[in-house]
């Protein structure tokens, strides 16, 4: 493995991050206010080490340029604290509805040689969805 291959540091690690109003509504992505009450969003929780239900999945087999093919993605349902928040993301194998998964952090998410823009413009990395055993 050599320097580039090695998973990035916890500390320059993005973590995926809900947001959490004063009523203990979650959301995610995270807005100014909550989407649900209109009240400010006043914490984060933070999801990177929890583990999601799949809600629901496809597949896509006619992906943008850079994205792998067949490339599935997975509506999870983490549950913190008695309330629920759902997100979007790739899965890294073949899911089902109900299976257990875990966010696993990726370098890039897609590949930055196949896109317009230019690399330093935009992040390639984040979370897909890994089956745990």
């Amino acid at each position: 493995m050599t320097d580039s291959d090695s998973p990035p540091s916890e500390a320059s690690r993005e973590r995926l991050l809900a947001h959490r109003c004063r009523n203990d509504h979650l959301t995610y992505p995270g807005h100014t206010v909550c989407p649900t009450c209109g009240g400010d969003q006043v914490e984060t929780v933070d999801l990177t080490d929890r583990t999601a239900t799949v809600v629901t999945w496809t597949e896509s087999v006619a992906t943008p340029s850079g994205v792998r093919a067949p490339n599935t993605l997975a509506i999870v349902e983490f549950t913190f604290d008695g309330n629920s928040v759902t997100v979007l993301g790739q899965t890294t194998a073949g899911v089902a509805i109900g299976d257990t998964v875990q966010p696993v952090y990726v370098d890039e998410l897609r590949d930055p040689t196949a896109s317009l823009r230019a690399k330093d413009s935009q992040s390639w990395s984040g979370y897909r969805f890994e089956p745990v055993e």
